[in-house]
Formats: C-alpha cells, sequence, structure tokens
C-alpha cells in the first residue's frame, strides 16, 4: 500500500534512539524528507550517517534540548529552511525519573513538566503557523500509563494523562486547518527506556530484572515485547495521507497489556 508520505516533510523529536528514531527510519523509509533530534549531536550525527548508508539521503538532523523555547524555535526554523515547510510532527521526549510521591523533589516536578508536556505545547505552537497553510498531522507520544497507572512512575502518571488533554482540546481547534493530531501510547517495548523500568522495578521489589520481564510478558496477552519496528509502522501510518479521519484520538501499542476499556 501506498501510505502517500513521498515528499512530505517531518520533523521527529528525540529520534537518536529508541522509538524516535525507529519512526524517523519508517518515515524514510516511506520517501519522507526527515529531520532528526535530539540534545546528543553525536549520537544524531551516527543515526543520520545509518540511514543515508541505507540508502534514505533525505536525512537532516539538528541539536536541541526540547526544554528550552530558543532551541526549539531554531529546530522549526532550521526544518523549514532545509525542506521548506513541515507536514508532519512527531512530540517525543525521554521519560521522567521514577519515583513515588515522596520522593520527589519541586525540581523534579518542573523538570517532568518542561520535557514531557510543555515541550509538546511549545513544539506544537512553533510549527503551527506553516502547518495551517496545507494541513498537517501531530502525533504526540505517551504511555500506558494514560490508561492505567504504572506503579512507582508518578511524574509519568501525571503528565503524560495532560498530553491526552491537549490531543483531545487541540483535535477541535485544529480541525479547520485539515491538522490531525492523536496521542499513542507505548507499552512494553523492547527500548533502552524499558529496559531501564524494569530494573527500577527489579530494584523497588528486590528481584532480578530477568523475573521482571518474565512477569511482565505473562502478562501480555501477545506473549513478548513489541519491537520499536512495530510501533513506528503504527504511528507511520496515522502520519500518512492514508489517514484522513483519524483525530483525537489515543491509541494503545501493548500487545493487548492494558486491561481498561
Amino acid at each position: 500500500m501506498d501510505l502517500k508520505i513521498k515528499g512530505k516533510v517531518a520533523l521527529v523529536l528525540a529520534s537518536s534512539q529508541g522509538l524516535g528514531k525507529a519512526i524517523a527510519l519508517e518515515l524514510a523509509k516511506e520517501g519522507a524528507k526527515v529531520m532528526i533530534s535530539s540534545r546528543d549531536e553525536s549520537k544524531l550525527q551516527v543515526v543520520q550517517q545509518e540511514l543515508k548508508s541505507s540508502g534514505f539521503m533525505e536525512v537532516e538532523y539538528q541539536a536541541c534540548d526540547i526544554t528550552k523555547q530558543e532551541d526549539i524555535t531554531e529546530l522549526v526554523q532550521k526544518t523549514k529552511a532545509t525542506y521548506g515547510t513541515i507536514d508532519i510532527l512527531i512530540n517525543n521526549a525521554g521519560g521522567p525519573p521514577g519515583g513515588g510521591f515522596e520522593d520527589l523533589s519541586d525540581d523534579d516536578w518542573y523538570r517532568s513538566f518542561e520535557l514531557n508536556l510543555l515541550s509538546y505545547v511549545r513544539t506544537i505552537r512553533s510549527v503551527l503557523p506553516e502547518m495551517k497553510k496545507h494541513g498537517g498531522k501531530i502525533i504526540n507520544i505517551a504511555s500506558t500509563s494514560i490508561k492505567q497507572p504504572i506503579p512507582g512512575l508518578l511524574l509519568s502518571n501525571t503528565f503524560r494523562l495532560g498530553i491526552v488533554g491537549l490531543t483531545k482540546t487541540l483535535a477541535d481547534e485544529l480541525a479547520p486547518h485539515q491538522i490531525l493530531i492523536n496521542t499513542v501510547a507505548p507499552g512494553r517495548i523492547a527500548t533502552d527506556r524499558i529496559d531501564y523500568l524494569d530494573q527500577l522495578t527489579a530494584n523497588r521489589k528486590g528481584i532480578s530484572k530477568e523475573e521482571v520481564q518474565k512477569a511482565s510478558v505473562q502478562s501480555i496477552p501477545l506473549g513478548r515485547y513489541g519491537t520499536p519496528e512495530e510501533f513506528a509502522q503504527f504511528v507511520t501510518f496515522l502520519c500518512s495521507d492514508i489517514n484522513t479521519y483519524v483525530t483525537g484520538s489515543s491509541i494503545l501499542i501493548d500487545g493487548g497489556m492494558v486491561r481498561s476499556l
């Protein structure tokens, strides 16, 4: 199936590794022009070289700390200067630190707010003038904590829900401009972040990481962790011109793990 993405311009945040990198790769496979970004320029250079070595030449990068408005502004300006426009925005950010209520300081709360919610607000605001000219697709990456709180991840449980409220509200406001916006929530996808969370759970329970992973797999109807490629393929569909009617939705990519309706 032709997803009608060829020639589209995609800005993918937090794309030097993990889910962001996988999404950038899938978009490039479909012929999109991709701007990758993260704080680590050396990692971005490696990813760019990997993609170009695979034949995907329309890939550029810009280092960006998404907790800083000036960095976001510069990133959006470079994307427009390089490719002329922005058709797709993938909002993505590293997960907040773990911890319960009494473990977290005001600074922890402020940092997580800036990283995991305000950065999405700022980036959307920055791309809107361009997207309003011709429409576009915005994907906000969250977590299954939007449906089911994750023990020991209070910050994620709090701010990921803010992403859902933001997405649902903006679906109304942006629809007249033919801008579709959705939240996509990964479950147990095999990334470094999930490995970190499994180790965190193991430490809290006093068991091995392998025991945590075995229990996690048993809780997933499909009986395994997902792959970044599987997650990225679904996100790519939502970004495509094949998707013309899905907006304001929160979609779990979790192998059936979350039981809530």
